[in-house]
């Protein structure tokens, strides 16, 4: 009896242990993360476009985080300009980071593609702009359901995919130092 009480508070001890280090610990030194004056806050018309994002799954093959260049190619892919920060997700709850690559990284998609035009046709069909593809078709979004919906969803997905631009530049943190171990002391680029 006496081992199942240890194993029982074994298993106890390391689910908190894991519980302070990885939820804990970094909620507080994330909870005040400042917000870049350039990153507005979404529209009525964006947010609910990131609900259809959310909804429709789009988390599963596109991420949402430029990885630093000492590490991936991601800046000469022309995904973006920069590694991504925290503040970056200031707006964003859930965070929709993503660890799966299929598509391109879709943080910086509205500085990269912002037309409205384009956007649309690709969520309609992806294969009619770009023909290698393997996105699926998403004409079902372009439905009006009913005469109280404000629009159809395919309208507030393209504008929230518009929104995504995190081309700004942000000051390094404190301490932070680059792929070669110097100590950063400027402003991004």
């Amino acid at each position: 009896m006496m081992r199942v009480w240890l194993l029982l508070l074994g298993a106890l001890a390391t689910v908190g242990f894991a519980f302070i280090v990885l939820v804990a610990v970094p909620g507080v030194m994330l909870q005040d993360v400042p917000r870049p004056a350039q990153l507005q806050p979404y529209t009525a018309e964006q947010a609910r476009g990131r609900e259809v994002y959310i909804a429709n799954g789009c988390v599963y093959c596109h991420s949402q985080q430029i990885r630093d260049p000492a590490f991936t190619t991601d800046v000469q892919r022309g995904w973006g300009n920069r590694a991504t920060v925290p503040a970056d997700y200031v707006y964003d709850r859930p965070h929709l980071l993503g660890t799966m690559r299929t598509g391109p990284d879709l943080i910086n998609v509205g500085q990269r593609l912002p037309d409205e035009g384009w956007q649309l046709l690709h969520l309609y069909n992806p294969r009619t702009v770009v023909p290698w593809s393997i996105m699926p078709a998403y004409p079902y979004l372009f439905a009006v359901r009913d005469s109280a919906s404000v629009g159809p969803d395919a309208m507030a997905l393209a504008a929230y995919l518009i929104s995504l631009k995190r081309d700004y530049p942000v000051t390094a943190p404190a301490g932070a130092r680059d792929s070669a171990g110097r100590r950063v002391a400027h402003t991004m680029p």
